[in-house]
């Protein structure tokens, strides 16, 4: 079947008279060409500024590509292609490690799950977003710290207490004026009496937010519940994933690292801490221990055990912006 599946594609390539693309093994690693290409783009933002040294790491950052073949999928046959050999250059900024940190993260919370489930079955979930006013990106930092600080206030709280466990990021939009909109995202365990007599409104949320972060206006936030599908495993619950992955999405869009907004972006955010972790949930994420090869294997997290070399390998095309058959 491996035969087969090298066979037919390289019989496509040679039909159409092109090289052979990664695409053309794997469609659905396509996110591979394009957060690629989007990192080759920061590159040229970062070439010849203050921050040269970051661009010569992400021209670096995954420019070949190992894969192992994985074992056809029992019910379509299917192949699929994992991961097993790469350099990243964990640039804080580059789309590639953004988007592979992510999946980590996911893949993490995602494991450690059942068992916090299992220690606590009648718990539920919360997703709050909590925003402040649009600031000019050279104010970006101080307006950071000052959310930190008053997220420091709102967990000393008393409404704060039933929450058992949260995992809080923050993310950075850039607006159409290039104003910056930081915004925390919040992932929180409850105690199943928050539903009860222990319940805060949104509108309380925003009066405890205003009031933590001294603002002269009612800030925009919003609270959801993450309803569990009834009868079903928590790791086939639609929602509680949809929740994790928005929690722990990308902290800046990569379509919004482009001209010197980038470059102060980088600035503003320098050894600023974009995900904190608290309650039954501190340390679920171990948000300072990333290897190259927790980045390696983010999407397949229990492919440690397989050391076996790659079966096919491609190199990033800087011309054509895509992978390419080696």
């Amino acid at each position: 079947m491996l035969d087969s599946a090298f066979a037919s594609t390289k019989a496509v390539s040679q039909l159409v008279d092109r090289p052979e693309y990664l695409t053309d093994y794997s469609p659905r690693d396509r996110p591979w060409d394009v957060h690629r290409a989007q990192a080759q783009t920061v590159e040229g933002v970062y070439s010849g500024t203050a921050f040269d040294s970051l661009a010569g790491r992400i021209r670096d950052c995954t420019g070949h590509l190992g894969f192992v073949w994985s074992d056809p999928d029992p019910t379509t046959g299917e192949l699929h292609l994992k991961l097993r050999s790469a350099h990243f250059c964990r640039v804080r900024h580059c789309p590639v490690c953004q988007w592979r940190r992510s999946l980590m993260w996911q893949a993490r919370f995602l494991k450690a799950l059942p068992a916090i489930e299992a220690a606590y079955p009648s718990a539920r979930w919360l997703f709050l977003t909590l925003t402040v006013r649009n600031c000019p990106i050279i104010e970006l930092r101080h307006t950071i710290q000052s959310m930190n600080k008053a997220w420091h206030r709102l967990i000393k709280r008393q409404e704060f207490s039933v929450i058992q466990g949260w995992i809080r990021t923050t993310e950075v939009t850039r607006s159409k004026d290039d104003s910056a909109h930081p915004h925390f995202h919040v992932l929180m365990m409850v105690k199943p009496s928050y539903f009860g007599k222990n319940y805060v409104t949104q509108r309380r949320w925003a009066e405890l937010w205003q009031d933590c972060a001294r603002l002269d206006y009612t800030p925009i936030v919003h609270v959801k519940a993450v309803k569990p599908k009834l009868g079903v495993g928590s790791l086939d619950q639609l929602p509680l994933r949809r929740a994790i992955s928005e929690t722990l999405k990308y902290s800046v869009k990569p379509q919004d690292m482009s001209d010197d907004w980038l470059i102060q972006l980088t600035r503003q955010v320098y050894h600023l801490r974009f995900i904190a972790s608290g309650g039954i949930l501190k340390n679920v994420l171990r948000e300072g221990e990333e290897k190259e090869e927790d980045l390696l294997l983010a999407d397949d997290p229990d492919g440690s055990s397989d050391a076996s070399e790659p079966d096919v390998y491609f190199r990033w095309n800087r011309t054509i912006r895509r992978y390419v058959k080696r």
